[in-house]
């Protein structure tokens, strides 16, 4: 029975052994790869005092071959970090053109087609203008009644009869009369429909016999300056503290091959909820190549050093005590690789800034450093 109790036991122990805590197979090997890599250097450590101790007991003793490396001096230069993002240019003036009168009337002619060029004060379209025609014929004839009357008063008065009040009543009927005509003249200029601004007839929806009220529910015609442009973009939230209004930002146009420098002159105050983003906008130069909707490949600078030095990434190596690269010393008549703890700063491209570690004019092994160890006779040729 006791023996029937510890088998499950045992078996109880190697379920739990077997089911419990599941491991990240991704997070071992990089563990793994780590561990070797630092057996690797220690190794290259251990190999490279022995052989000098063997030198030192054994002159009869072969040094290692010299490996064939690369090198390149460290000079300090401009290092410039950029946030690469994704925009598009829209229009700073896009407008719906609308009748003056607010309410439209059908349309008689159009002047203008979609993709035209169009300047402001020009005659776009031309509405029904018979109701506003007869209005002002009738009213003609009211007018020139009342200045019939008007004249009639104003000879008798010269002549000293009639009353100064019929006079004076006569007048004001012309006046009264010629107001209404220049109100049924400015409505039936309401009939004509205007460009407000230049720029391109981007749409043209409308058609003669339609009703034009200006609005997207029915017939319109859509205005898109494009001499004032302008590249939109949205900046992940985590750049928030890196991005202000004044930076410099390259803009491109791949389909345009183009690029221009701008400067960035708004910046949004308000993360958006779903994409966790925040608004940036630069105006472009106007020019033909740019077009409103185009896609634009936007580099905000967010950083920038005169005097920084840099390694290309590749070179850059760990080790149990932290990032290095490898220099080439001349130590007596040899030349041999040797390990430069650094600190790393800002990352761009294939470059990185050494913050400390590295000074101006250190020769560092850009080719053939795989695989070296600390004192490793090297040579370049």
């Amino acid at each position: 029975m006791q023996k029937i109790v510890n088998l499950v036991i045992i078996t109880a122990a190697l379920t739990l052994a077997a089911c419990g805590g599941k491991k990240n197979p991704l997070a071992e090997k990089k563990a793994e790869l780590d561990k070797l890599k630092n057996e690797q250097t220690a190794l290259a450590d251990k190999i490279t005092k022995l052989q000098a101790e063997i030198v030192k007991l054994d002159p009869s003793a072969k040094e290692e071959k010299p490996k064939l490396v690369a090198l390149t001096a460290i000079q300090p230069a401009t290092f410039t970090h950029y946030i690469d993002l994704q925009g598009k240019i829209e229009s700073e003036n896009i407008a719906y053109v609308t009748p003056r009168n607010g309410v439209g009337g059908q349309v008689k002619a159009i002047f203008v087609k979609k993709g035209d060029y169009v300047k402001k004060g020009q005659l776009l379209l031309k509405l029904d203008d018979a109701v506003a025609k007869r209005q002002i014929a009738q009213i003609e004839t009211q007018l020139a009644y009342a200045k019939d009357i008007y004249n009639r008063r104003n000879n008798l008065w010269k002549e000293n009869i009639g009353a100064e009040v019929d006079l004076i009543g006569a007048k004001n009927q012309v006046d009264q009369v010629q107001r209404q005509m220049d109100l049924a003249k400015e409505q039936l200029g309401f009939t004509n429909v205007y460009a407000e601004m230049n720029g391109v007839a981007d749409e043209v929806t409308i058609r003669v016999g339609e009703v034009f009220t200006g609005t997207p529910a029915g017939g319109y015609i859509k205005i898109v300056n494009t001499e004032n442009l302008k590249v939109i973009t949205q900046v992940p939230e985590n750049y928030i503290g890196r991005v202000s209004t004044g930076d410099n930002i390259v803009i491109t146009m791949p389909d345009a091959g183009k690029t221009v420098n701008a400067k960035i002159n708004l910046v949004g105050q308000q993360i958006d909820p779903m994409s966790r983003t925040f608004y940036v906008e630069a105006h472009l130069p106007s020019g033909k190549d740019f077009k409103p909707n185009q896609i634009a490949l936007a580099k905000i600078q967010d950083y920038s050093s005169n005097n920084a030095i840099t390694v290309p990434m590749n070179t850059v190596q760990t080790d149990e005590k932290g990032k290095f690269v490898l220099v080439a010393v001349t130590e007596g008549k040899k030349m041999v690789a040797r390990k430069k703890t650094i600190t790393l700063g800002e990352l761009y491209g294939d470059k990185a800034e050494i913050k400390s570690g590295l000074a101006a004019n250190d020769q560092l092994i850009v080719d053939g450093f795989q695989s070296l160890y600390d004192g490793q006779p090297i040579t370049t040729k």
